[in-house]
């Protein structure tokens, strides 16, 4: 094979340019990932394209461009392998012409990168591709890159981010399900589920209530500012959810619970820890005050638990069942372990 390198100013003009807009980090890799030199290729090296067409030649679109005096824009050719990603039908119309080479650009980006390239440059440009092929498109792009966000998936292949978001639920793998955050159009990270990545800061902050905001953020995959909401709300001894995620959730839909009438600005505790909290020898040390604050954050009244209860969503039960016996498990484990050492 042999290619040779020729000046984009002299070269035929592009009408597929990839945005300059970058998405996401890895999307801006993708669609600017082409180098801007123009090579002339031969026609006969090229390897048939991994287009996201249903049919892959429209016999009147090739006559078309073959019939115009006007020169054809460069395709784009992948060059580890030399497969088309854009362009099959300006080949064919460059073999009714009787050429036996084409311009090409060449794409230096990521294997898993071709086919996304392949849709975003066949929305922009062309014979527009029809619903359902940007519908099976998106498929494609939601299995190869899970964590981008449904926007980024809909600027890529000309679809609405709702519709993304419905079809990402329809074909969602196990992979897909087990993902807790996914890179928007800003390149950045953010929770798929609010409330779930509330729920595993809270959980995490009750394990190891001394960690860093950092270290929280990093393991419930949230942000450092939602991170210490959920800190301040669980010192408060208040739902790490707020108003809104509760009723997404299927938690209280009107309004919110009553919380039960509190005199000294703290909820009401038990006999026993309520004589500790008077203890100068805990509250005066930093580990008393956290034991005590552990013991306050777990003890619920009679009324309390029944307001909790009648407000969950009935297919948690079991699970919240099972995580409250293995929580009393540890209180009791550390229980046990006080009276070991007495």
């Amino acid at each position: 094979m042999a290619h040779r390198k020729s000046s984009n100013a002299g070269g035929p003009p592009s009408d597929h340019t990839p945005p300059t807009e970058a998405p996401t980090t890895e999307e801006h890799a993708v669609l600017t990932a082409v180098s801007p030199t123009v090579h002339t290729v031969d026609i006969s090296d090229l390897l048939p394209a991994d287009s996201p067409r249903s049919v892959q030649e429209d016999d009147e679109h090739v006559r078309t461009l073959a019939e115009s005096d006007a020169p054809l824009p460069p395709v784009i050719v992948h060059a580890g392998t030399l497969r088309l990603i854009d362009g099959t039908h300006r080949v064919h119309a460059a073999r009714l012409r009787g050429q036996t080479t084409i311009p090409a650009r060449f794409y230096e980006g990521p294997d898993d990168g071709a086919f996304v390239l392949a849709v975003a440059s066949n929305v922009r440009h062309g014979l527009p591709l029809s619903r359902a092929e940007r519908l099976t498109a998106a498929e494609r792009v939601l299995d190869s890159h899970p964590h981008w966000s449904d926007r980024a998936v809909a600027q890529v292949t000309g679809l609405s981010a709702t519709t993304i978001g419905k079809l990402r639920q329809k074909c969602a793998t196990g992979q897909e399900q087990q993902l807790h955050t996914r890179i928007g159009r800003d390149g950045r990270a953010r929770p798929v589920d609010g409330a779930d990545g509330r729920e595993r800061a809270a959980a995490f902050l009750r394990r190891h209530p001394d960690a860093s905001l950092r270290q929280v953020a990093q393991a419930a995959g949230i942000s450092p500012g939602t991170a210490r909401d959920v800190r301040r709300r669980l010192q408060r001894s208040e739902d790490p959810l707020p108003p809104r995620l509760r009723r997404r959730t299927g938690g209280a839909a009107q309004a919110d619970p009553p919380r039960p009438p509190e005199r000294t600005g703290r909820r009401p505790s038990g006999p026993t820890l309520a004589a500790l909290m008077r203890d100068p020898s805990l509250r005066h040390t930093q580990t008393g005050r956290l034991l005590l604050k552990l013991l306050d954050n777990r003890l619920l009244s009679q009324a309390e638990s029944e307001r909790l209860i009648a407000g969950l969503p009935p297919h948690s039960l079991s699970g919240l069942s099972a995580a409250a016996r293995e929580c009393a498990q540890v209180w009791l484990d550390f229980s046990r372990r006080l009276e070991e050492r007495g």
